[in-house]
């Protein structure tokens, strides 16, 4: 049996403004007309006989986020384990070895980011069941791409002799290698000897662990102790925060790939991206005659080999080349399609510019639904509240607003103070500013309405939480 253990504690940063550090890219359907999101795909392809539930560690603000998609594609995980601070791979891989082991020491993990694009996925089981045979012999296998290009945005391995005592197909890993530059990763092609490092791995828990203990014993500590010291919050596991952030951070391969002599990879061909800007998601796209790649209401006139996603509002471009136009409803990104990693930079510089489009969308989601900002002015903000059937938000109270609440459609029940009562559509109620209150949707279907917030403070943080069903800090 294999575990399936996805790690979904990335930011995307190199696709925004579509991801961004409240809603990265793994929860979004980028790639193809599909709305299965790229965490939703990870997890189906290793469904079935011989694979376990899923085991997932995510960052713990993201929580809500993994169950609700999780439960939308009708797959149970065996475990959600929230990380306090990322501390990169090898310290998150560490607790999942860790938890896994305490039932069986033996077990198979196939460890995968959970933002990683695979489109021959008969190939992908092929391989998995080579690593599979090889870390029953106590090998840590890593999968490696077979290149195509002299790509300077990845990490590469270097295979060596073919490992002795499993299927064919398995290599001891010779080296690991950093990014190169052009010409090094032109020589690396043409050696035939090189391969693009995925990132995705297959082997024991306790060979793992055992490895990890030996290089890096603090790492070992500091995994272990969190997890001993966790606790069970709803159907997370939420490790202790003060050991795991003593942890080094560091990742697998420097951790414990790159020391141990039972590194092994398998040479595989099986249409795999990182999605690390959006220059890869057009490689991967279907293209049209003029080699565009068009999502949403786009409108192209003398455009070559471009990616345009137009999210909201329509977009138009007319005589231009090799860019990349990506519109949402609060940004509009710009780019040469060659230079597209430097879109980290923009969030780089959005964030020391003290902004706040580099964190959450105008949508926001939250465990018992979402809210989508409309209007913002000096003393009111208008917001659109979606409020899941059988989702209740927090008995609360502010102290600077005062809220006007219009159902659109479906049934509100509105706890006020004393008082409880419900709202249908296109009915109305006032909460005063200090006054306990609390939304709920008992009904069937979602509950639309809209809030108009009024005072001298409008701010997320002027919640004071009395009592709330998801395990949320009082104070917000």
């Amino acid at each position: 049996m294999i575990h399936p253990v996805i790690l979904s504690g990335g930011s995307g940063s190199r696709l925004w403004p579509m991801s961004r550090a409240g809603y990265p890219k793994q929860f979004l359907a980028l790639h193809g007309n599909t709305e299965t999101t790229m965490l939703q795909a990870t997890a189906k392809r290793a469904q079935g006989e011989g694979f376990a539930p899923p085991l997932l560690v995510c960052n713990e603000e993201h929580r809500f986020i993994v169950a609700e998609q999780l439960r939308i594609a009708g797959i149970d995980a065996s475990d959600i384990i929230l990380e306090p601070v990322g501390r990169n791979t090898a310290p998150a891989v560490a607790v999942a070895a860790l938890r896994l082991s305490k039932q069986n020491p033996d077990a198979l993990m196939l460890v995968m980011p959970s933002d990683h694009v695979i489109l021959d996925e008969e190939a992908f089981q092929v391989a998995v069941c080579k690593a599979a045979n090889a870390a029953q012999q106590g090998a840590l296998v890593t999968f490696g791409i077979k290149p195509d290009s002299p790509e300077t945005g990845y990490g590469y391995i270097q295979r060596g002799d073919e490992l002795e005592g499993t299927v064919s197909g398995v290599f001891n890993v010779s080296r690991f290698v950093e990014k190169p530059d052009h010409v090094t990763a032109q020589q690396y092609l043409n050696s035939g000897t090189y391969l693009w490092n995925s990132g995705i791995f297959l082997f024991s828990a306790r060979t793992y662990l055992d490895v990890l203990e030996k290089y890096q014993p603090s790492m070992y500590e500091a995994a272990s102790q969190a997890l001993d010291n966790s606790q069970q919050d709803l159907s997370f596991c939420r490790l202790d925060a003060e050991a795991f952030a003593a942890s080094p951070a560091d990742s697998i391969d420097y951790a414990v790939m790159e020391r141990t002599d039972q590194a092994a990879v398998i040479p595989v061909d099986m249409g795999w991206s990182d999605l690390g800007a959006w220059s890869a998601l057009w490689e991967i796209e279907e293209k049209d005659a003029q080699g565009n790649v068009a999502r949403g209401d786009v409108l192209l006139y003398d455009t070559h080999n471009s990616y345009i996603h137009a999210d909201h509002a329509m977009v138009a471009v007319a005589g231009m080349d090799n860019i990349i136009v990506v519109a949402t409803d609060d940004a509009v990104l710009v780019a040469d399609r060659t230079n597209a990693q430097d879109v980290k930079q923009l969030v780089e510089q959005l964030k020391s510019d003290g902004r706040d489009e580099h964190n959450l969308h105008t949508t926001v989601h939250r465990p018992w639904g979402c809210y989508r900002g409309i209007d913002l002015g000096e003393r009111h903000q208008v917001k659109r509240i979606t409020v899941n059937p059988g989702e209740r938000l927090s008995l609360q109270m502010h102290y600077h607003r005062a809220e006007h609440w219009i159902v659109a459609s479906g049934t509100a029940l509105v706890t006020c103070g004393e008082k409880e009562f419900l709202l249908r559509e296109n009915e109305s109620t006032y909460i005063p500013m200090g006054e306990t209150h609390r939304l709920e949707n008992p009904g069937k279907v979602p509950l639309q309405l809209i809030e108009v917030q009024s005072g001298s403070y409008l701010g997320e943080d002027d919640i004071v939480r009395f009592e709330d069903g998801y395990g949320r800090s009082p104070q917000s």
